[in-house]
């Protein structure tokens, strides 16, 4: 993965020229050609090329991400001082967490990204026992995703919210998901699919606040280059995911290594 540390993060920020806000926009959205839409094995999903045995080691590793969403935002509030922002991204735990009733019961519409991608588990074969135990998470997967937790604990707010902004290219990929499954996996139950119906306008909303920190903060031609790096960063974080399932996951895996 691209290491992180910089001029700036050690306190000593050089005078790069800066680029305009929409060059600079533009350089950020151009990262979306390292985009784990582009891996081999991501390809293969999207394209109906996996056996269910792959397709459940996607599902039970990428859960194991999921989780650590809300503890992700959840380290950016308490470092962040701005209370205004503060009210902003709390809705982003929200909405991996979910929103109880009084009573401690979730409602319809309200159970969060968690349990959205817990009923993808179970369309796909998995039982809850599978993806809470976290017995199928490989030791690459938990090192890239306890990497990613451990920038957004101890770098800057700012920083962690930049990392974040893999979601500019999120959209496309749950479009693919929702397109293709349906035919290439008729076998995997409609409603675990919500998970990617709900990202999608979730994803735009989520840009918008992201983008809008990037361009307050990255105000020098240095911030704007420590920007790009922490995004290639959470890139990276993404593509060694894909690339430790895969290794787990060949297609001529026994059988009874089989999730």
């Amino acid at each position: 993965m691209t290491p992180v540390p910089s001029s700036l993060a050690s306190g000593h920020e050089t005078a790069l020229p800066a680029w305009p806000a929409a060059e600079f926009e533009a350089r950020l959205r151009a990262k979306e050609a390292g985009y784990h839409i582009h891996h081999r094995f991501n390809q293969r999903l999207n394209s109906g090329a996996l056996a269910p045995f792959q397709v459940r080691g996607w599902v039970a590793n990428r859960f194991y991400y999921q989780l650590c969403i809300p503890m992700k935002d959840a380290a950016i509030l308490s470092n962040c001082p701005d209370r205004a922002v503060r009210r902003r991204w709390i809705e982003r735990l929200l909405d991996h967490d979910g929103r109880a009733g009084p009573d401690g019961a979730y409602r319809d519409g309200h159970a969060g990204g968690i349990e959205a991608w817990t009923r993808l588990g179970l369309a796909v074969g998995l039982s809850e026992e599978d993806l809470w135990s976290q017995r199928h998470v490989v030791p690459g997967v938990r090192f890239a995703v306890d990497a990613y937790l451990d920038f957004a604990r101890r770098r800057p707010w700012q920083e962690a919210v930049i990392s974040s902004l893999t979601e500019l290219f999120a959209p496309r990929i749950h479009a693919d998901r929702l397109a293709g499954w349906p035919s290439h996996y008729p076998w995997i139950e409609a409603e675990g699919l919500q998970y990617f119906r709900s990202r999608i306008p979730l994803a735009a909303r989520d840009v918008e606040h992201g983008l809008e920190v990037a361009m307050s903060w990255c105000t020098t031609g240095e911030r704007q280059q420590r920007a790009l790096e922490i995004l290639q960063f959470k890139l990276d974080i993404l593509w060694a995911m894909l690339d430790a399932i895969e290794l787990a996951y060949p297609d001529d895996l026994p059988e009874d290594q089989r999730p």
